[in-house]
């Protein structure tokens, strides 16, 4: 069950995107309403998680990277609105396990395959999200955001920006036998970033433009 403090943020949220930006959502009726699943987005900035979770209707679990649960402080907020630590660029064995009992548990999982906020281009994926989807078994759905680089300091809110979460289809990865573990990774990562690219417009899509 979730904490109070998820349900208090997740309303704030929604208000705060309503008052002071151009907030829509595309493609909501792609995203299962049961069963777990991978969400994977691409990732602009801070805000993007908590975008995430009000636009899907189900309730959201996070990775998020290890820094954040440093603090005592922050760490108590961010695991009461439904995030667990990574750390990132190494097998966190600890954090691969978890993931797979969110989604075991019939959960949705957040993840951002690129590990990091990009510059507005998006950038490769790790092999995390990939790896994760394989072995629970679960469909995968895109998310491409858009605009959520724009909310930085203060002036943006003079002009309210427009912010678009655009839902994908969801589909599932494939297992080739034939291929070498890494290999067969290295391309459910790339299909995973392929369908977050056909998502955004094409100035945001990176490397994965063509």
């Amino acid at each position: 069950m979730q904490s109070w403090l998820y349900y208090l943020g997740h309303w704030g949220v929604s208000l705060f995107l309503f008052l002071f930006t151009r907030f829509k959502i595309k493609g909501k009726q792609n995203m299962p309403k049961t069963g777990g699943v991978l969400i994977c987005a691409n990732h602009l900035g801070t805000i993007d998680p908590p975008v995430v979770g009000v636009s899907l209707g189900r309730i959201t679990i996070f990775m998020a990277k290890e820094e954040l649960f440093r603090s005592r402080f922050s760490g108590y907020f961010i695991s009461r609105f439904g995030a667990f630590p990574v750390h990132r660029g190494q097998l966190d064995r600890q954090a691969l396990r978890q993931a797979e009992k969110v989604l075991s548990e019939n959960k949705a999982l957040v993840m951002f395959p690129e590990g990091t906020r990009s510059s507005g281009q998006l950038q490769s994926g790790f092999m995390g999200a990939a790896l994760i989807a394989e072995r629970a078994g679960v469909p995968v759905v895109p998310i491409g955001l858009i605009g959520t680089e724009r909310i930085k300091g203060w002036k943006w809110m003079l002009r309210r920006p427009r912010i678009i979460v655009n839902i994908g289809l969801p589909f599932r990865l494939s297992l080739d036998s034939n291929k070498a573990r890494r290999a067969g990774l290295e391309e459910n990562t790339n299909v995973i970033m392929e369908h977050i690219a056909g998502l955004l417009p094409e100035e945001y899509r990176g490397l994965y433009r063509e």
